[in-house]
């Protein structure tokens, strides 16, 4: 029997490719994968040849450790099915469906204790979500919202959105979102934005400050975040952003650059920029909150919030190639695009 594996050979270019299949050895178990999610920042970034010179591609991730360079297997969010189990793991976990940080590919070997067992009643398509969960949890607590604020979230992207939705559940006096596709400014609503601006309409900047204005404010964000994986957004981030505010970049902009304006406005305002990473804690919160908490945290957080409409495309894993055409060339039309795998084995 052979898997399938999605490489990327060169930028713009991913092929899916034929394997033999691994055999779990001490501690480690086989995974038949359900489905993956594609991530349309960082993967966006290995599909474009945009990933920074000497960066690793992901320390924190045994699957993804190693320096970059094509031909490459990326993805971190794989759901499947435990079908094989290695020496000295239980056989209790013989078809337990769990999630794992592991490249898109039909099937997997992975140390039993980095598997993540899900709760009955999650659907596996939803569970392919938990890393964006887990990153949009992550800048919610970086953030520190507190009660009456109001707050700005610019990019409406998957964790965008994310976090737009456990923003809503705050007592904020106004939750603002920020994208340029209609698309998304459409589920920031539903998910509990208050209001959903384009950013390039220049009117949008007064019509932001007149509802920030309703809540007794200076008419400016008290907590922004930037998440669109745009460095050009973060002008925008600081421009709503009132004295003494927080602006939470969330992005990672990979090899991208632009010019930042830290002139008048940001230099008079005393506001903070701070930096927010998933692989990381805040050492403000680390006494308390560890990676398992979290992780925690999100799981639970998949079953109360209604994330499957977030869900917009899904393609087989032998049509990846098409996926990552689409991410790039009509973003406009996509929130989140699964992998898919029946059949595919």
């Amino acid at each position: 029997m052979r898997r399938l594996a999605l490489q990327f050979t060169h930028p713009y270019e991913a092929r899916v490719v034929e394997e033999p299949v691994p055999r779990p050895g001490p501690g480690h178990v086989l995974v038949r994968t359900l489905v993956s999610a594609i991530s349309p920042g960082t993967e966006m970034l290995v599909y474009r040849g945009q990933w920074p010179e000497g960066v690793p591609v992901d320390a924190s991730i045994p699957a993804l450790t190693g320096g970059f360079q094509y031909p490459l297997k990326y993805g971190y969010s794989a759901v499947g099915r435990i079908v094989a189990v290695g020496e000295d793991v239980d056989e209790n976990w013989l078809d337990r469906t769990v999630f794992a940080f592991n490249p898109h590919e039909s099937c997997f070997v992975a140390d039993i204790d980095r598997v993540i067992p899900l709760p009955d009643g999650l659907p596996p398509e939803q569970a392919a979500l938990l890393p964006n969960m887990e990153t949009a949890i992550t800048f919610v607590l970086d953030g520190s919202p507190l009660l009456g604020e109001n707050v700005a979230v610019v990019g409406q992207g998957i964790v965008g959105l994310l976090a737009t939705a456990l923003l809503a559940r705050f007592p904020l006096a106004c939750l603002a979102a920020f994208d340029s596709f209609s698309l998304r400014r459409e589920a920031s609503l539903a998910l509990g934005a208050h209001i959903a601006l384009d950013p390039l309409d220049g009117e949008n900047l007064s019509r932001i400050t007149e509802q920030f204005q309703q809540s007794g404010g200076d008419g400016r964000s008290d907590l922004t975040y930037e998440l669109s994986g745009n460095p050009a957004a973060l002008d925008l981030a600081i421009a709503v952003t009132g004295f003494s505010g927080r602006v939470v970049i969330g992005s990672w902009y990979g090899a991208k650059r632009a010019a930042i304006d830290l002139g008048g406005h940001f230099h008079r305002s005393r506001m903070r920029l701070i930096s927010s990473q998933v692989s990381t804690l805040s050492p403000d919160l680390s006494g308390r909150w560890n990676t398992s908490r979290r992780m925690k945290a999100a799981l639970r957080m998949l079953t109360q919030i209604n994330v499957a409409n977030l869900i917009t495309h899904r393609f087989p894993i032998s049509q990846a190639a098409q996926a990552y055409d689409m991410l790039h060339s009509s973003p406009e039309q996509a929130i989140q695009v699964l992998l898919t795998y029946e059949g595919e084995q």
